[in-house]
Parts: C-alpha cells; structure tokens; sequence
C-alpha cells in the first residue's frame, strides 16, 4: 500500500502476529517516525481497504501493549468473529494500516510516594503491560501492584513476561488470580477467584493510600468500583478503562 494512500495519521506496516493465549493474538507493527505515546495510551487503528467489512466498521481503538523504549508498535486483542479481526487475522505480513496519534489519560500518576494498584481483567491487561515494562526500563520508583484476573492460565496474555518482570524489578509485585480452574487442563497454584477486598488486603497493607486503575470488562470495572468505594477509597484516586465490545 502506497503511502499516500493513507491521508491522515502514521502509516504503520505489519511485522508479525503471535497467539499469546488462547483466541487471543498480538500484532507487532513497525513503529512509524514521529509516532510518540505514554504508557497506558491507545489509538485508533484503520485497516486500509480491507478484503470484507461489515456494519462495525474499519477502525478499531486498541491500547498499546508495547512499552515507549521499545522499536515497534504492539496492540493485542481477543479474536472474535467480526470483519475486522478477520482479516486482521488474514493480513499478509508488510500491510500498512493506519494508526492515529496516541490518546488517553489512563497513565501512571507522577507521584511516587503513592504506590498504584492495577486491577486488569483478561485483555484489559494491554495498557498496564506497556506501564509495567515501561516502568521497569526506567527503573521508577513507584510501587507496582498488578492483580491479573483470568479464568484460566491459558486465557491470560503476556504472564509469562510479566512474570520475568516482577523479577527484574522489586518495586513490582504480580498477583495472578484465576476464577474457572474447574474448566482449565493447567496446574495452577496461585490465587483463585475474583479480585475482592480480602485478596487486595492480603496484599496492600492501606487500601486508602494507592491509586487504584482497573481495566477490563465493563462488569468487572464497575464491581471492583464499586467494591473499592465502599472499602472508603476516595473516588478522585480510581481510575477506569473499559474494553467493551473486543
């Protein structure tokens, strides 16, 4: 695809695509020059005259999964059965797609004396990957708390990195849960259920000192909202991010 057929935004080509759970895929695309973000941000991604479409649309808003100090642009999505993640799924490698400047507030506060709890269910994971490896990278010292909800190991994105970065950084603690080992063939020895004030005590010693960032379904945001509100944490320190519709 030509450049100038792409009018506004970067142009983006794709470098790969790798299944990182189950359904779940993550697209690397080069990183275009210019094309600057902060962790947690998102953009629009366009596919340019794609082989079919439908009544969604062509453009998708994805958080970015890649970290800023890092080469290429990564967006990772549950794959459903929609025209666009078809032919996402279906695009030859070195297609160029059309991606908008980054948006968002959903980043990390500058205050470090505040420690942050992040509260991510399934492929609500993707903007606080970008946040923790970026974090690392630049050895902040911000303490890092990052509860993971999924049904099961295999349905959980990026676990295994995430799980080499709470090594390499000792201001970032890991808490994976799973809520439906009953259905999974996986050992697990971790947490289980869902994200809770019990599991969040045993962990963070005073729920009124961090500020709090959930992302995931719009269910599981408003439970743990409203779970965290009424455990007296101030309204103006959570903050959400809603995947609806992935």
């Amino acid at each position: 695809m030509a450049a100038q057929e792409i009018p506004l935004g970067y142009e983006a080509r794709l470098l790969n695509r790798v299944e990182v759970a189950e359904d779940t895929m993550a697209f690397h695309f080069e990183k275009p020059p210019g094309f600057a973000f902060r962790p947690g941000q998102s953009s629009d991604l366009t596919l340019v005259h794609p082989p079919e479409t439908d009544s969604e649309g062509n453009v998708r808003t994805f958080s970015i999964a890649s970290a800023p100090f890092e080469d290429r642009l990564m967006f990772a999505t549950r794959m459903r059965e929609t025209a666009f993640k078809r032919s996402l799924k279906a695009m030859p490698i070195g297609t160029a797609v059309k991606v908008e400047p980054a948006t968002g507030s959903f980043t990390l506060h500058k205050t470090s004396a505040k420690p942050a709890v992040l509260l991510a269910g399934g492929i609500g994971i993707t903007p606080f990957f970008s946040i923790v490896k970026q974090a690392d990278h630049e050895r902040l010292p911000h303490k890092l708390y990052l509860f993971y909800s999924n049904r099961g190991p295999e349905d959980a994105p990026f676990l295994e990195s995430l799980g080499n970065l709470e090594k390499s950084n000792p201001n970032f603690r890991l808490i994976p849960t799973m809520t439906e080992m009953l259905r999974s063939k996986r050992k697990w020895e971790g947490e289980t259920g869902l994200i809770d004030k019990a599991m969040l005590s045993r962990y963070v010693n005073d729920l009124c000192g961090p500020i709090f960032y959930i992302a995931g379904p719009p269910g599981m945001v408003t439970e743990i909202r409203k779970m965290l509100l009424a455990s007296s944490v101030n309204e103006v320190d959570i903050r959400t991010d809603e995947f609806a519709g992935y």
